[in-house]
């Protein structure tokens, strides 16, 4: 239910289904700056925001308190946008139900 906001912008163009997760501005991730802990951040708007990404879909969502998962998310980011396909579209979609589901479920 709180992604409908979110689904509402795919459907205006605003965002996309699969991309970079949109940030905040001035987030911070380990109470420093996502731009100062990972020199290459801003390269992740080279995309647009995605209602999941390929950092989701590997486990890396929620808190980013310890600056190695900030980081992970921010180059899973980049992987991302620099191996663009309709496959890895596709795949990622697929790994982010089942990670939805399987976690629902766990809780």
């Amino acid at each position: 239910m709180d992604e409908l906001p979110q689904l509402l912008n795919v459907l205006l163009g605003q965002m996309s289904l699969v991309g970079p997760r949109p940030h905040v501005p001035e987030m911070l991730a380990g109470d420093v700056l996502y731009a100062e802990l990972v020199p290459e951040y801003t390269q992740r708007h080279a995309a647009k925001p995605g209602l999941t990404g390929w950092a989701q879909a590997n486990g890396f969502r929620g808190s980013t308190r310890e600056r190695s998962r900030a980081i992970a998310r921010v180059h899973h980011d980049l992987a991302y946008i620099q191996n663009w396909s309709l496959a890895l579209d596709f795949r990622i979609m697929a790994r982010t139900l089942v990670r939805e589901f399987t976690y629902a479920s766990g809780s």
